[in-house]
């Protein structure tokens, strides 16, 4: 059986993901989360930390399914956008990430959904084959994703020197075909969860709405 290579990499957290694997990319505006929301969900995540154990559960699938409620928990706060900068609802400064997403960047990695919100964007992607043997980074495609449009917002902004996204993302390798379009779903259906729109292809900044314009009934990779 060929063994499968992992990626290992660490900012303030962990991150563990098959090489070329698929993955379920989250990043938020700097500053987006007040220390009161900080510490309700350091709270949910203690709380589900003393729930009784599931008997047919690994302690390895406790902790994806932690993450995935922490994580959702974590995500109805952004949808809110009741504290901090919300940069990303002025369309110059949404259309310059779609951008970047779908074009500046694409020989990086296969696009399969996205979506910009207010304050946070979600993405599922899967890192393309590299020059050489193995895949593009991870880091590498965060880097200058985060990179090239945080210097971009800013001139558009006048700001000058200061943070546009928080250093840390969250992301999430997918394992299967099922929660593959499960998360497809969950990216595309932000902004109707958050009421911003009644169909996910009625949002403009979204991978369903960019089907729509590419005049494609079935999922594809964008990129």
């Amino acid at each position: 059986m060929e063994t499968i290579s992992k990626r290992y990499y660490e900012r303030r957290l962990p991150h563990w993901h098959p090489e070329g694997s698929n993955i379920f990319l989250t990043s938020r505006l700097w500053g987006s989360l007040p220390l009161s929301a900080i510490e309700r969900i350091k709270a949910r995540r203690l709380l589900l930390e003393r729930e009784a154990a599931r008997n047919s559960e690994t302690a390895r699938e406790r902790g994806i399914r932690h993450s995935k409620k922490v994580f959702a928990f974590m995500d109805d706060i952004l949808d809110k956008a009741e504290h901090g900068p919300v940069w990303l609802k002025e369309p110059s400064i949404a259309d310059l990430v779609e951008d970047a997403l779908l074009r500046r960047y694409q020989h990086l990695y296969r696009l399969w959904a996205y979506v910009v919100m207010a304050n946070h964007i979600h993405v599922l992607l899967q890192p393309k084959k590299a020059s050489g043997d193995g895949y593009v980074l991870m880091e590498e495609i965060t880097k200058r994703l985060k990179g090239s449009t945080a210097r971009a917002a800013n001139q558009f902004l006048n700001r000058t020197g200061q943070s546009f996204w928080q250093d840390e993302s969250y992301d999430h390798w997918v394992r299967d075909e099922m929660e593959f379009y499960r998360v497809i779903a969950y990216i595309e259906n932000n902004p109707v969860k958050a009421g911003l729109a009644t169909r996910p292809e009625d949002w403009q900044w979204t991978s369903a709405r960019e089907r729509v314009r590419r005049a494609w009934t079935e999922v594809r990779a964008l990129t």
